[in-house]
């Protein structure tokens, strides 16, 4: 044990004489003590037998590079409100150590944060390419923290991507990406991340992005959690999921902005994470905390292009949105009605306000912000108390202004006003008119095609329910039902078939899925006679069909029935009502000569037997036929 110990004494005096320098008794001094320590550790380190060089020891004595004391540059740097300030501390006679020249470059993204045309000009002083250089330089010397904000800086500043000294401090960040704090790589996330994007840095994003996800455990803050949520949440599936999970686990501390911005990001995404809409209906239900009109708004808005319908949170929102109506903008008005329109949610007292407001307001509003109300009104089939009042003003408005809207617009226009039987024989011949719709009957895009429907709809509008109109109407060949491939069959509409065909006895007796020409699908078709027998549809006339077929007419007392499914969405929420343009099928049916027996979803749903259907189908016809006889 002595000799080895004497032996590595040996060792290391002969390593201290070799590099003292000769005339240099301080550094001797100084090697010496580290022998000296090194000595001392070998005594007492149970690896002390391991051989090594004392330069090795030399270096491990400096792990941490500790922060300088504070100079007169710092104050400098931090009191400076002109870039001149800071580039004259370059050459200067300033000694920028360490941190300096990050932080003058950090303070000058700063000042110049608004100001584009001097950013450009910057990029070519020689000063600040000087201030580039000693960062470079120095990059292994500046601390974490300094590090990223200087990245998100040098983005700021507009430094060209291939420049090499962002390609180092970017190279840096990669290095120390394990060592850094998850609040330094959520700062990263949340300031940089679009700039990697938008800059080609796929690298550092991609290493920034996995390691977020990895330590997502850390988080343990909301700012933190909504921030990466943000901004780049939307960047990366898995990391998503995770943040999902940990809003969950931490949405008992989120306050209404984070809230707001949670449910944004998700509507942004079109994410649809029902055990967090859940979680976050629940907190806004719950907690008694202010909502202020921005938030309100936001929040209806999310919920409606999410279309996550909560009914406490829209009674909320509907509540406290009433006393902000008069400080609202016709902007967001229209942006209001709109989203609860997508929830297929009316609050009578808010809808009325709606329509108040534009009344108050109509000389300023403007055509597409009264556009947008008249059609969240269709959708939902609302005709306000003041009707007179406000189509009166929709009619003036486009009496002077429909031809100056988008297509497409004043096909939506003209539709909400035959939903609300509005529309006017001026209108409905701007859109009827062959020069207009043209454009509409080759498009096959979804956009035109759903657009060409609502011509039908307009066309069949003005042929059912205006008898005064005189043209121009859609051409024959553009009548002829389209074949839908996303079309597909309901249980309901499954189950409607199967009783019915039990009750008819005969296929021939009956139609199924029957394409009209007025650009709405039946779900059955039958025809009676005088005595309440079936009668077989193919040997009369069926003027709905596209083209018209059979030639027979109908025997005297005949009744041609059509039967309408109603399925759970096509009502308002939480409402036996019918949208807007489901009230528009029925009123089409019932004028082209049918006896409508319509099949709600709510009362199928307590039928059980087969038998029962069938008693229920049979009652249904036998009311429709008897409130046709007692007109």
């Amino acid at each position: 044990m002595a000799a080895r110990l004497v032996k590595r004494c040996a060792c290391l005096l002969r390593e201290a004489t070799r590099l003292a320098p000769a005339g240099s008794p301080v550094g001797r001094l100084r090697l010496a003590r580290v022998a000296h320590k090194a000595l001392t550790s070998s005594a007492t380190s149970p690896s002390s037998h391991l051989p090594g060089p004392l330069s090795q020891h030399v270096e491990k004595t400096q792990v941490f590079t500790p922060y300088p004391e504070r100079q007169e540059v710092d104050s400098l740097i931090e009191k400076a409100t002109q870039p001149e300030q800071l580039l004259d501390l370059v050459g200067g006679g300033h000694c920028l150590q360490h941190n300096h020249a990050a932080l003058a470059l950090i303070q000058l993204s700063r000042l110049l944060s608004e100001k584009p045309a001097d950013k450009a000009r910057l990029l070519q002083d020689a000063r600040f390419q000087q201030l580039l250089q000693l960062i470079n330089s120095q990059i292994t010397a500046v601390w974490h923290g300094t590090l990223v904000k200087l990245l998100r800086s040098l983005y700021a500043l507009e430094v060209p991507a291939a420049s090499k000294e962002l390609r180092s401090v970017e190279q840096e960040v990669r290095w120390r990406m394990r060592r850094l704090k998850y609040k330094h790589l959520a700062f990263l996330a949340e300031s940089s991340a679009v700039c990697m994007q938008e800059r080609g840095s796929q690298e550092l994003l991609a290493e920034l992005l996995l390691h977020l996800e990895r330590r997502w455990a850390e988080i343990d803050d909301g700012r933190t959690l909504v921030a990466i949520l943000v901004k780049a949440g939307h960047l990366s599936e898995s990391l998503m999921n995770r943040l999902e999970d940990k809003c969950l686990e931490l949405v008992e501390q989120f306050g209404p902005d984070e809230l707001r911005k949670v449910l944004g990001a998700l509507a942004a995404q079109k994410r649809r994470s029902v055990p967090l809409l859940r979680a976050i209906s629940y907190h806004l239900v719950q907690k008694p905390f202010p909502l202020t009109k921005g938030i309100l708004l936001d929040l209806a808005y999310a919920y409606g292009k999410l279309g996550f319908h909560q009914t406490q949170v829209f009674q909320r929102l509907a509540a406290d949105l009433l006393p902000h109506m008069p400080s609202l903008t016709s902007g967001e008005v229209a942006r209001c009605a709109k989203s609860f329109a997508f929830l297929k949610w009316l609050n009578l007292p808010l809808f009325e306000a709606f329509a108040q407001h534009v009344l108050s307001r109509a000389q300023s509003i403007t055509l597409p912000h009264l556009c947008n109300v008249l059609l969240a009104f269709a959708r939902l089939n609302f005709r306000p108390e003041q009707e007179d009042r406000f189509f009166s003003l929709v009619h003036e408005k486009l009496e002077l202004q429909l031809a100056s809207l988008d297509p497409v617009l004043q096909v939506d226009v003209l539709w909400a006003l035959c939903v609300l039987q509005q529309a006017r024989e001026a209108e409905l011949q701007a859109v009827l008119h062959p020069d207009f719709h043209t454009r509409f009957l080759g498009g096959g895009s979804p956009k035109d095609q759903s657009t060409l429907q609502k011509l039908l709809h307009i066309n069949s509008s003005a042929r059912l329910e205006h008898p005064e109109y005189s043209g121009p109407l859609l051409p024959a060949s553009a009548l002829a039902p389209r074949p839908s491939a996303d079309r597909k069959v309901t249980p309901l509409q499954k189950e409607l078939q199967t009783a019915l065909k039990g009750l008819l006895g005969s296929a021939d007796r009956g139609g199924f899925a029957v394409a009209t020409q007025y650009g709405w699908a039946l779900d059955a078709e039958v025809l009676l006679d005088s005595e309440g027998q079936f009668l077989p549809l193919r040997d009369f006339v069926a003027p709905h069909l596209a083209p018209p077929s059979g030639s027979q007419p109908l025997p005297p007392g005949a009744k041609r029935l059509a039967f309408l499914c109603w399925e759970y969405p096509n009502f308002n929420s939480r409402s036996k009502d019918l949208l807007g343009r489901f009230v528009l099928v029925r009123r089409h049916v019932l004028a082209a000569g049918f006896l409508v027996v319509d099949v709600p979803y709510y009362e199928w749903l307590e039928l059980k037997s087969e038998w029962q259907k069938g008693a229920y189908l049979k009652d249904k016809m036998r009311k429709a036929v008897a409130e046709e006889l007692a007109k």
